[in-house]
């Protein structure tokens, strides 16, 4: 797989194409924002390794960008703001992952391994519950035929419930598959995010489709 670093720093960027070489993937290096929109939209890069602070433009302003010209690109973003809004904020850029500078190259090479993972196993499958439909491999979602644009945690968060649709999901299965355990996010974090996602696809229409199981956790209705 090819990699896309976006990272102004000299030494942090050679750090990472360098052990990123050496564990076998191909790597592109951008140190902008403005130039790194076009390589990422050309499809070349099977992941992108994106930091937040860049100059031009960030890389949350990038990661918007590629969401809206509907890139389903994987993304990991650095990040020296350690904050849970700073955290949010880029998630709900679009980013699916994220990592606190300075990190660990062994924990950056498992989330690598995960989005991987997650991206070639479901690509190409349309998933489904009642009248929702999610595309994973194009990043579209639908409700009785309306167009439904998600952040990148949202559309995690999605899928997530939609392949284990009609089954109870407790909200430390989420913290432990989504966010990793980390020690900094706490159940109101998961709270909002469910009440985000159920803005998007229930809010407007008849049937609610993410129940609360009171006292256990959340379901899709299948």
């Amino acid at each position: 797989m090819k990699i896309l670093i976006v990272e102004d720093d000299q030494k942090i960027a050679s750090f990472l194409r360098d052990g990123l070489l050496e564990e076998g993937y191909e790597v592109i290096h951008c140190v902008n924002g403005e130039s790194s929109v076009p390589l990422i939209l050309s499809g070349e890069a099977g992941l992108v390794v994106l930091d937040i602070v860049l100059p031009g433009k960030s890389g949350l302003d990038v990661c918007r960008e590629i969401r809206a010209a509907g890139s389903g690109v994987p993304v990991l973003m650095l990040t020296a703001r350690d904050s849970i809004d700073n955290k949010i904020e880029g998630l709900d850029s679009g980013a699916d992952d994220y990592l606190t500078k300075p990190f660990n190259f062994e924990e950056m090479l498992s989330r690598i391994r995960a989005l991987q993972r997650r991206s070639n196993a479901f690509s190409g499958t349309v998933l489904k519950a009642r009248d929702l439909e999610y595309n994973p491999s194009t990043g579209t979602v639908t409700r009785m035929g309306r167009q439904i644009t998600l952040s990148g945690k949202q559309y995690a968060l999605l899928e997530y419930f939609m392949r284990r649709k009609g089954r109870i999901i407790t909200e430390a299965a989420l913290l432990a598959d989504l966010w990793h355990n980390e020690q900094e996010v706490e159940s109101n974090i998961i709270k909002v995010y469910i009440h985000h996602l159920r803005q998007k696809i229930d809010k407007d229409f008849p049937l609610q489709l993410i129940k609360t199981i009171k006292g256990i956790g959340y379901k899709l209705d299948a």
